[in-house]
């Protein structure tokens, strides 16, 4: 289904790496390439918060305090298993570093300032954890070992089994050293797919052997907006591309067939969300409709630093759209499955921005390490589960200063998140979601005091650190991690679907072999396989994507691990 033109629905990584891709292998020029969407920073962002309230999802809850910096979340890549995403910023040039591509940039910058986690997790009374000993008993280590040694071919075996119907019959897993640096490093809860657990722990397998120091983690200069896609957007606007934003694409029309057995886009609906007008635009057959049919940061809502951030009930942008189109051919997935329970995939983050380096000073001090290493997990001093079990209450990143290039050198920017926003505060007596910026803030300060080695503990300090931020941005994200949520293998859509002759899907939120997802790479990839796809390319000239579940020695090096 040789193609001409694309209209792509959504600006996000997926999008614009199909882009580049349809423009350096298909020879596409870019003027045949258009974008609509309500931004152009997607999932992987980092901006002011004056730019950020000005976004379709802020506009409805305005802010009294736009100061400081915002990054919704935030991803770790890894070399060794994103390939299609390093194969893609070797193509373009960094925004930031002039003379290298933005591959180069993060190889540079990752090289001089390696990531070794000191204190991957901390503990009341305890201080940092010895967290190399996983904890692991005989029969946690069999059941991760049938999920390691699973074939793919019976992979749907694991069909809508959560995580903790997997390990009913061993509850302890989940009060494990292990478990801890599992959930918080990658963001699977209880109620996640065993079935996605499972292609973790194929693609991932050799993070038994360092998880604890996350030496295996590669980080970008700065937030990933300015690091990859402003790298992409600007190169792809050289090259003619169009992009139209604040555009709501809300219906896609189709030739009418009789037995529904032809999947073709005729015309695209949309709304302008500054003028409130609809707009319609008809495609031609020698167009693609390249579509990234669901986002994770759809619907979310920022408070500030006196102000919660309120919920937004919007079901989503793109999930509403695979929605419609999910109704009227049956092999397009259930979205439902990711997008109708929020208890299974919301989260709250924020991002703190202060004056002056002495929170990152104390921080620096208490956890042993500069910043840009680490990923601190806070262990909760009482049990809070459902299961009646001890767990982590709230995780930070603590960047390499500068995060932002318009930081200036007296300001410190810290990300944090919890994983179960429904939670109490231990500090803040209040659930996390009901937070305003200063009371996390607040509810840090009294983490950090409890794994404080001293002498003099940060909470003495808690006045002069309250008065040295600028802004403290919480952000509710009611699907963070909807990409996670219990599922069967046909509750996603093919990136190009059968009897499809000019609709592919990108994203988080499509089916692709072993693939694992919440990861740049399996966004690009499908990014890639839809270019490849309309180009006439075969699809033997994808990057080739190493198996590190087959290799021996890996397997070996985590065995020995497990059973340590």
């Amino acid at each position: 289904m040789v193609k001409k033109k694309a209209v792509m629905i959504g600006a996000g990584l997926a999008n614009l790496a199909a882009a580049v891709y349809l423009i350096q292998e298909g020879h596409w020029n870019g003027d045949a390439i258009t974008f609509y969407s309500l931004n152009d920073h997607g999932s992987n962002d980092g901006s002011t918060t004056s730019e950020a309230a000005d976004d379709y999802w802020s506009q409805q809850h305005p802010l009294e305090n736009t100061r400081g910096y915002l990054a919704r979340g935030g991803r770790m890549l890894n070399y060794r298993t994103y390939v299609d995403l390093m194969d893609l910023l070797e193509r373009i040039p960094s925004a930031t570093e002039s003379g290298l591509t933005a591959a180069q940039d993060t190889y540079e910058f990752d090289a001089a300032h390696p990531t070794f986690d000191k204190a991957r997790l901390m503990e009341g009374g305890k201080g940092i954890i010895a967290a190399g000993h996983l904890g692991l008993n005989n029969t946690d280590r069999l059941l991760l070992t049938k999920l390691i040694m699973m074939p793919d071919e019976d992979e749907e075996k694991l069909d809508n089994i959560s995580i903790a119907e997997y390990f009913k019959h061993s509850p302890h897993i989940f009060q494990t050293n292990f478990w801890y640096m599992w959930e918080t490093t990658f963001a699977f809860r209880l109620q996640s797919s065993a079935q996605e657990l499972r292609r973790y722990m194929h693609q991932m397998i050799y993070e038994f052997t360092q998880i604890e120091h996350l030496v295996g983690v590669n980080r970008t200069r700065y937030n990933q907006f300015e690091s990859i896609m402003l790298p992409l957007i600007n190169y792809l606007k050289e090259q003619g591309c169009h992009f139209v934003l604040n555009r709501r694409v809300t219906e896609f029309k189709f030739k009418p067939t009789t037995m529904q057995d032809e999947i073709t886009v005729t015309k695209i609906s949309m709304t302008n969300t500054e003028t409130n007008e609809t707009e319609e635009i008809e495609i031609d057959d020698q167009t693609a409709v390249i579509f990234t049919n669901g986002s994770i940061t759809d619907s979310a809502t920022l408070g500030d630093y006196d102000t919660p951030a309120t919920e937004n009930p919007d079901y989503g942008a793109a999930a509403s759209l695979w929605k419609q189109i999910s109704e009227q051919f049956y092999n397009l997935g259930k979205p439902d499955k990711f997008f109708a329970d929020r208890s299974a995939s919301e989260w709250v983050s924020f991002t703190l921005t202060t004056k002056n380096h002495l929170l990152l000073d104390e921080i620096t001090r208490i956890t042993t390490q500069v910043p840009g290493n680490a990923l601190n997990s806070f262990l909760s001093t009482e049990p809070i589960t459902p299961l009646g079990q001890k767990d982590v209450n709230m995780s930070i990143v603590v960047h390499h200063q500068p995060h932002f290039t318009t930081q200036k050198p007296n300001e410190t920017v810290i990300w944090g998140y919890f994983l179960y926003p429904r939670r109490r505060g231990e500090f803040v007596q209040k659930p996390y979601v009901e937070m305003t910026g200063k009371e996390m803030a607040q509810e840090l300060i009294g983490q950090l005091a409890k794994v404080d080695p001293g002498p003099v503990n940060i909470k003495t300090k808690e006045a002069e650190i309250l008065a040295s931020i600028v802004n403290n941005i919480p952000v509710y994200m009611p699907y963070a991690s909807a990409l996670f949520n219990n599922r069967a293998k046909s509750d996603r859509p093919e990136v190009i679907p059968e009897n499809s002759t000019n609709l592919a899907f990108t994203g988080e939120f499509v089916e692709q072999p072993f693939q694992m997802i919440f990861t740049e790479q399996s966004a690009v990839r499908s990014g890639e396989i839809a270019a490849f796809h309309f180009a006439g390319i075969p699809m033997a000239h994808l990057v080739n994507t190493p198996r590190y579940d087959r290799d021996l020695k890996t397997l070996m090096r985590a065995t020995k691990k497990l059973f340590s």
